[in-house]
């Protein structure tokens, strides 16, 4: 006989965290309206034993007239007028004395948290003192509580929250003499843990705050955007004025996420990800891409090849996964061809007054890792810089729907070319790194103190002249490695398109008298379009006719070669660039 399922509110987890937060607030609720009560029952329990103590202690030859005169007193108050009514004012006002709670409120510092403030403020006389100074706030001995305005510790003893004054000649516009007082306030308040200071040079006061862990029990998801939108991760409540509703462990949250926007009106169009090797930018860039693929096609360029965007290959909306250096630079050509093109067409829809084409509407994101692998590859064989190809994407990719994504070791952030450096205003750094490090990526320092010790996907961002945030990305990892979570895996493959070509289906050679064209597909098949025999299509005739590509193919004229599949006879040439 089978068994018959449990009801679905005994297993539903979000259901019993919801009823159990419903309990918990009603019961809140009763105990803050029937608190009086409480409070008066409680004293009258604590009045009736501490009479039944005194009946007990008093001595049997004294227990008569001791009766005798409580029964008078209650007699005398029975016949008094308003007798019973005071007397049972008196009684519950006696009880609620009685019961109040006995636990004293303790208003300051206890011992270890006063010798701590005290030590604290010790170590800021040497930066806060001058011997010109008639009236010094910070003297050797002398009172924290003057310059501590606020102090909050958590339940270890340490300081939590803290606000102080300083002289106002201190020298709190210049980033050493800040750096200084945040080095001092780090080491004495607890090492270990991220601070992060907020300056008021107006009022001359300091704010510290520890911060707590970013969230990284977040995996890939469907997130609540707007075309254009991209979430690079999740970071501090106080930082962003926004959240999102995300999935978690423990049921639906909201969370304050990082947005960066692309497209015409954005005025940081291409992202630069640095890294320490495992720090999460391959992670970064996965996720990523799979949310682009909602509504706009990706070119992965994967300089490393170590296959980490394999599952990617043959997915719709994926127009190439190219991991070898031939490949790679065909398809970059063939990205600033198609950059080209875009704006000529463009250019000319908007001379005839009407609207763009919907083939150019489409955002196009070109996704470029470790590209200085491959640039080390060209010079040894003498070949082009494949990031050469990319000045044109970077450069004009705005107006054109074209958006760049470059990721990189930071060892190897000096073999980056100039245009990838300058033109790349959105800038990502993950993996432990210093104050002057992350200053030196992102162009700014930030407000907190980075850790010596981060989890995966842990960094900063900064998007153009913005301030620095913390940020942690979403657990994004390769659902075809062994090491994954069965339950990252199954985030992964349902965020994936469908794939335009079955598995193990092979790419059909060129037709006789056909060009051998195609868009490369690294490590998978791919189903690709194939040219009429002849020159490519004129700059001036647009698109083809048809209207728009398909998901995960491109028109045969403006397709390049394929990496081990096709050779490449001659130059490429996409429709609407000059050959």
């Amino acid at each position: 006989m089978a068994r018959r399922p449990l009801p679905r509110i005994l297993t539903d987890s979000a259901s019993l965290a919801r009823s159990r937060e419903f309990a918990r607030t009603a019961a809140d609720s009763a105990t803050d309206v029937f608190h009086p009560l409480i409070t008066i029952g409680r004293g009258a329990r604590r009045l009736a034993v501490s009479g039944g103590q005194r009946w007990a202690a008093t001595p049997k030859d004294r227990r008569g007239p001791l009766f005798f005169l409580v029964a008078a007193c209650l007699l005398v108050v029975t016949f008094v007028p308003y007798g019973p009514l005071l007397g049972l004012v008196g009684a519950m006002g006696a009880a609620a004395w009685a019961g109040r709670d006995h636990t004293p409120v303790q208003n300051g510092p206890g011992e270890a948290e006063s010798a701590r403030l005290q030590t604290l403020y010790e170590a800021l006389v040497p930066y806060f003192s001058s011997d010109g100074d008639p009236c010094p706030l910070y003297t050797h001995g002398g009172d924290c509580e003057a310059v501590f305005e606020e102090y909050t510790f958590d339940d270890d003893g340490r300081i939590a929250r803290l606000r102080l004054r300083y002289p106002a000649y201190f020298t709190d516009g210049e980033a050493p003499s800040r750096a200084r007082i945040e080095q001092v306030l780090h080491a004495k308040c607890g090492r270990g843990r991220e601070y992060r200071f907020e300056w008021d040079e107006e009022a001359n006061r300091l704010l510290l705050t520890v911060l707590g862990p970013l969230p990284t029990d977040l995996a890939a998801q469907r997130f609540v955007t707007s075309p254009g939108e991209a979430v690079l991760g999740f970071t501090d409540h106080a930082s962003v004025h926004r959240t999102l509703p995300v999935d978690g462990p423990d049921g639906a949250r909201d969370e304050p996420p990082v947005v960066w926007r692309t497209g015409p009106r954005s005025t940081e169009p291409h992202l630069l990800v640095l890294g320490q090797p495992g720090s999460g930018t391959t992670t970064l860039l996965r996720s990523l891409a799979l949310q682009v693929l909602q509504h706009g096609d990706v070119l992965v360029i994967d300089g490393s090849g170590t296959g980490e965007y394999g599952c990617l290959a043959g997915r719709g909306g994926v127009l190439g996964v190219e991991s070898g250096l031939s490949g790679a630079l065909a398809t970059l050509e063939w990205a600033a061809h198609e950059t080209e093109r875009r704006l000529i067409v463009a250019n000319r829809a908007r001379q005839s007054g009407g609207p763009a084409p919907d083939d150019i509407r489409r955002p196009l994101w070109i996704i470029a890792d470790r590209p200085t692998a491959l640039s080390h590859l060209a010079v040894a064989e003498g070949r082009d810089d494949p990031q050469r190809l990319l000045q044109v994407p970077l450069r004009h990719g705005r107006a054109a729907q074209v958006t760049v994504v470059v990721a990189d070791q930071c060892d190897s952030a000096g073999l980056l070319s100039e245009p990838v450096r300058t033109l790349t205003r959105a800038r990502v750094l993950l993996g432990p790194a210093t104050a002057d490090e992350v200053g030196a990526v992102l162009g700014a320092p930030p407000h907190t103190t980075p850790t010596a010790e981060v989890p995966a996907g842990r960094g900063y961002a900064r998007l153009g002249a913005g301030p620095v945030l913390r940020l942690q990305v979403p657990a994004t990892p390769d659902p075809f490695d062994d090491a994954t979570s069965e339950t990252h895996r199954q985030a992964v493959l349902a965020l994936l398109p469908d794939r335009t070509v079955p598995a193990g289906e092979q790419v059909p050679g060129p037709a006789a008298g056909e060009r051998e064209t195609g868009l490369p597909v690294g490590g998978g098949p791919a189903q690709l379009t194939k040219a009429v025999a002849g020159e490519a299509a004129d700059p001036a005739d647009g698109p083809a006719p048809g209207g728009a590509a398909a998901p995960g193919t491109v028109p045969a004229a403006a397709a390049g070669p394929v990496n081990g599949a096709v050779k490449v006879n001659g130059p490429v040439q996409a429709a609407g660039a000059e050959g």
